[in-house]
């Protein structure tokens, strides 16, 4: 695609938001709903919606080239995944779930299941790749200078083997030798015997005979291969086999190449840009810049001159707080600048009354307000209830206008056929420059005219001179007592203020607390989204989530805040989460995931590695220092915590009390709250045995709790098909995913891909060609695995129960179903009393 094609799918992105704003803004306007499945319909479609255009801005923003043009998508990017973030925040306080299905809102929106994966920005990573190559590069030397080549998150290379196992595969090699010897001389023999025959046989065959004998068996060739080729084409038309492209296409290549030039392109125009800015101010400067301060002069004197002449009196003149020379100017006239700044002064005056008044009453009024607030309490309530559901104010639908603002004034109707290396506009650049260049002269011009006002106050009022001394004075005692509440704050001491954050860093990496993340994406985590929820849902059925709403919650909840820095301070502060499931679902492919999307960095405070380190408690204090100076220093970070449940163990085991593993109970909390929205750190827990901990203190730590399932049939076909593509296999018919996927039910993606590795070595890969796979191979090795049982799939149901969002939707539930009863409950009573009435007067009539 050219330049002009991302502009015109910006030009539509821009307008599908514009009549999504008119849509949005209203809802701050309207009566509040009461109907919840109503405002769950309003925010799923404005988040299906956003979603949509987020996907359509980060197309552009990663191929545009146009610097100027990019700053724009930038900024109202930023601003659609932060309402993304706020609308997902919404759902969740709404429906009392981390998890939400979208079925028929899909259908109505004519939008696929694929078009709810949360794309990830590319320049997460993209623009921040050479500081991520230096990172590794110091990783790998400090772990090389350290004698660790490897650390515990790769699969060691070496592996124990059972003498049983050595002597089968033995005897396995030997057969196999002599089988081949024994093949290659009974060849041999009959090629021997072959030319034996043809050399004895002195007749010739007719020449019509042996040409229809050709023809026969190339015609039944040819026949064969078409056939096979036409069956081939139906099953993977059908989607019963998967099309096989191991080799990229030469259009596929292409359009890698053209990207990889456009990003080429897009660094070259941006530094091009950066050095147009220095030149293009300074040129400001030295031409326009006399020009500018003289007519700022001569504007503020003109001021002094009509206000002198309107009032009576020369003005004051606004501090800098107030804005300066540039709050009067904000087309206003003289007279309504001084009536402002008149009621400014009575207004402080009353202040001052008005504090005397309310110290000498306080006592009565706080009395008397404590009573009021008492018999409120409960008319507040019901005044909530009677009010419903309103759109809490968003934090970034003010920078979305703002962007499609700019982007209707600038760019929508600007001509850009002439520029056609798409580089940088000289005109716009001069004009921000001139306004920068103003601001900055404008400070210097409002000290000389302050100054010049004071002169003028001096000669002609001087009387008014001096009171405005004494109010500067009081002034500055308000000032000092400011900074007398200022030193009662206590500051946090910095226990390694002598060291440098390369020698933490380089401490740290030895000691163990920050590992290498494995090469992992999240579209790795292979799942299918799940069909049914809504359906189960409106039968009264909890579904399980599917792999793909894991996904979703991982990239909304980690990845994006991670990612971008206005998204992680003005949305939703997530400061730890916590992944819980069966073993084997992928949970720490999930941590690796989450660096590896955003270039963070990863420390691991599991208690298998805090055992025997930085013993006593002033020891783990100054190491939760260390982690998190580092993890602010270098953010963004990721505080990954493997066995999560033993910090919060009701009771240590005897094997596990030398670990010490609860090291982290008391002072993890603390930490948690020291994280600001300007730190982009997030701390990640793992469990497979979430039931063993203490609930309380563990869900005060992980605010926010994923439940990952085990994968249902989708998930498992999939999971099948990929894994067994990655691993070399040949999908044939003879190969019945679908029976795979069925037995498998139970069975997590671990040991899915632990059956695949070990039926597919290279000995079984090279044999394919003449004994294609089948499906039975593979039970086998799973027979030896132990599944998920239901009876631990309700364990983890009824644990997620008692969690804080749990209890909520169990009580959403309880009182959904009293309201329903109680509706029965009038109906039937109504006709239960219509009933008796008519048998009241039956019998009256038979006794007449």
């Amino acid at each position: 695609m050219s330049q002009s094609s991302y502009g015109r799918m910006w030009d539509a992105a821009q307008g599908a938001l514009e009549y999504l704003l008119e849509d949005e803004y209203p809802t701050m306007q309207l009566h509040p709903q009461k109907d919840r499945m109503q405002v769950f319909q309003t925010l799923a479609t404005f988040y299906l919606r956003y979603l949509k255009i987020f996907r359509a801005l980060e197309e552009v923003y990663d191929q545009l080239v146009h610097p100027q043009k990019r700053r724009v998508v930038h900024q109202v990017l930023e601003g659609v995944m932060g309402r993304l973030v706020e609308l997902k925040n919404e759902m969740v306080e709404l429906e009392y779930s981390e998890f939400h299905f979208f079925d028929d809102i899909l259908q109505d929106l004519k939008m696929t299941p694929e078009d709810l994966e949360v794309p990830i920005p590319r320049y997460f990573v993209r623009e921040k790749m050479r500081a991520l190559k230096e990172r590794e590069k110091m990783l790998a030397h400090i772990l090389a200078k350290g004698g660790r080549q490897e650390d515990k998150t790769q699969v060691p290379v070496l592996q124990s083997m059972s003498i049983e196992r050595a002597m089968w595969l033995l005897q396995v090699s030997e057969r196999a030798r002599q089988g081949r010897l024994r093949a290659h001389f009974m060849k041999t023999i009959r090629q021997e015997e072959q030319r034996r025959l043809q050399s004895s046989s002195s007749s010739i065959l007719d020449p019509d005979r042996a040409a229809t004998c050709i023809q026969k068996v190339w015609r039944g060739y040819r026949d064969r291969r078409r056939v096979q080729k036409e069956c081939l084409e139906e099953m993977i038309f059908l989607g019963m086999i998967p099309a096989q492209q191991p080799t990229p296409t030469p259009a596929q290549l292409h359009a890698h190449q053209l990207d990889s030039r456009r990003h080429g392109m897009q660094e070259e125009n941006e530094a091009e840009y950066q050095r147009a800015l220095a030149n293009i101010k300074e040129s400001v400067q030295c031409v326009d810049g006399p020009d500018i301060k003289e007519s700022l002069q001569e504007q503020i004197r003109q001021w002094f001159i009509e206000c002198r002449d309107a009032t009576g009196k020369f003005p004051d003149f606004p501090s800098p707080e107030d804005g300066g020379s540039a709050s009067i100017f904000a087309q206003k006239t003289p007279e309504q600048v001084a009536a402002e700044f008149a009621a400014k002064e009575e207004e402080r005056e009353k202040k001052k009354k008005s504090k005397e008044d309310k110290e000498k009453k306080g006592n009565d009024r706080k009395k008397k307000k404590k009573g009021k607030m008492k018999g409120k309490k409960g008319k507040g309530d019901t005044e909530e209830e009677e009010k419903g559901w309103k759109m809490t104010p968003s934090n970034f639908l003010p920078t979305v206008v703002e962007g499609a603002k700019l982007y209707k004034e600038v760019w929508h109707y600007r001509d850009e056929k002439q520029n056609f290396l798409q580089s940088f506009d000289a005109q716009l650049v001069r004009e921000e420059k001139r306004l920068e260049v103003e601001e900055e002269l404008r400070v210097q011009v409002d000290e000389l005219m302050r100054q010049e006002l004071k002169n003028l106050k001096l000669v002609v009022d001087r009387d008014k001179g001096k009171k405005k001394k004494k109010v500067k004075k009081s002034s500055k005692k308000k000032k000092k007592k400011g900074r007398k509440t200022g030193k009662k704050k206590k500051k946090e001491k910095d226990l390694t203020a002598d060291r440098t954050i390369e020698s933490l860093y380089e401490e740290l990496v030895l000691e163990g607390f920050i590992i290498r993340p494995m090469n992992v994406k999240l579209s790795d985590y292979i799942g299918e989204y799940s069909y049914l929820g809504t359906t189960l849902r409106q039968a009264d059925i909890e579904p399980m989530p599917s792999l793909s709403d894991v996904r979703q919650l991982i990239a909304l909840y980690g990845i994006l805040p991670l990612g971008s820095q206005c998204v992680h301070e003005r949305g939703p502060l997530i400061r730890a989460v916590l992944l819980t499931g069966p073993a084997g679902v992928g949970k720490k492919m999930l941590v690796h995931a989450l660096c590896n999307e955003t270039g963070a960095n990863l420390f691991d405070l599991s208690p298998s590695t805090l055992a025997g380190k930085y013993p006593g408690k002033s020891g783990l204090q100054f190491l939760l220092h260390i982690v998190f100076k580092v993890a602010r220093q270098l953010q963004p970070s990721v505080i990954w915590i493997g066995d999560a449940e033993k910090t919060f163990y009701k009771k240590v085991p005897k094997l596990e009390k030398e670990m010490e593993p609860k090291r982290l109970k008391k002072n993890l909390p603390k930490v948690l709250k020291s994280i600001k929205p300007e730190d982009r750190v997030l701390v990640v827990g793992t469990t497979r045995r979430p039931f063993d901990a203490d609930i309380k203190p563990l869900c005060k730590v992980y605010k926010k709790i994923i439940l990952i399932p085990r994968p249902d049939y989708a998930s498992r076909f999939i999971l099948w098909k990929e894994l067994l593509q990655a691993g070399g296999a040949q999908l044939g018919p003879k190969l019945d995913l679908s029976s795979l996927a069925k037995v498998t039910d139970g069975y997590t993606q671990g040991h899915i891909l632990q059956a695949i590795q070990t039926v597919l070595n290279s000995h079984r890969l090279n044999q394919q060609t003449k004994r294609p796979l089948t499906a039975v191979e593979f039970i086998p090795p799973l027979a030896r695995l132990d599944p998920v049982y239901k009876e631990e799939e309700e364990a983890f149901k009824t644990w997620y129960s008692r969690t804080p969002l749990g209890k909520k939707r169990a009580r959403a539930a309880r009182a959904s179903e009293e309201e329903a009863d109680l509706k029965k409950g009038k109906t039937k009573g109504g006709k239960l009393q219509t009933k008796g009435k008519e048998g009241k007067n039956k019998k009256r009539k038979k006794k007449k």
